[in-house]
């Protein structure tokens, strides 16, 4: 890993351990007109993930110290640097880059990202969970905003049939340890939703363009 990557990771962590967690019943199912806009549904993601993480239900018997966080399995590196700024003189936390931004190949590898953590959840809840029913439910709003995302949001493609066979292989069969990879894997998801929303307001804020 580079300085920079090292660096930018650093960052991120240090943004996502500081975010307090809170407790609430999972998000109530919508219709695609319900859905709302691609900024909105992020932030909704965003604090969808802590909800999960600090659930006794999905993560029984599951208590990680914060030096685990640092093995997380986050996806490569590719939205990370897609959706990097030009080189500016913004903020140190932020990885830039000295080529052109590209709108089209940021959002196209935040769709792909969505698509695995998406093939990732549907594969973990076909898997014999400890409270089947409750646990499906609780991850079920995760993947309707997902879903949503796609509908909604420009360049973001369904990709998910492409990684179904990559979140198969995630799994060993035995609950603990599937269960303490999906904690893992969900930490990951919450660090790059993070990047996708930076990245998203990096877009919005229209600086590329100028």
């Amino acid at each position: 890993m580079t300085g920079s990557h090292f660096y930018f990771a650093s960052c991120v962590l240090l943004l996502t351990l500081s975010w307090r967690t809170s407790s609430g019943l999972p998000l109530s199912a919508r219709g695609a007109q319900e859905c709302g806009d691609c900024a909105l549904l992020l932030r909704e993601l965003l604090q969808s993930i802590p909800k999960l993480l600090s659930s006794d239900v999905l993560f029984y018997g599951i208590n990680l110290n914060r030096s685990d966080w640092l093995k997380m399995p986050v996806r490569e590196d590719e939205t990370t640097l897609a959706c990097a700024p030009t080189l500016t003189q913004g903020s140190s936390c932020t990885m830039q880059r000295n080529s052109s931004f590209s709108e089209s190949e940021c959002l196209s590898n935040i769709g792909k990202d969505l698509a695995f953590y998406a093939a990732a959840l549907k594969s973990y809840r076909k898997l014999q969970l400890r409270k089947q029913e409750e646990e499906v439910s609780l991850l079920s709003p995760t993947l309707e905003i997902i879903q949503c995302l796609w509908e909604t949001c420009p360049l973001m493609q369904n990709g998910e049939n492409y990684f179904s066979e990559e979140a198969a292989r995630l799994w060993e069969r035995n609950p603990f340890s599937d269960r303490l990879q999906m904690h893992k894997i969900m930490l990951g998801f919450y660090v790059r939703t993070i990047t996708i929303n930076r990245a998203m307001g990096y877009i919005a804020s229209g600086d590329h363009r100028k």
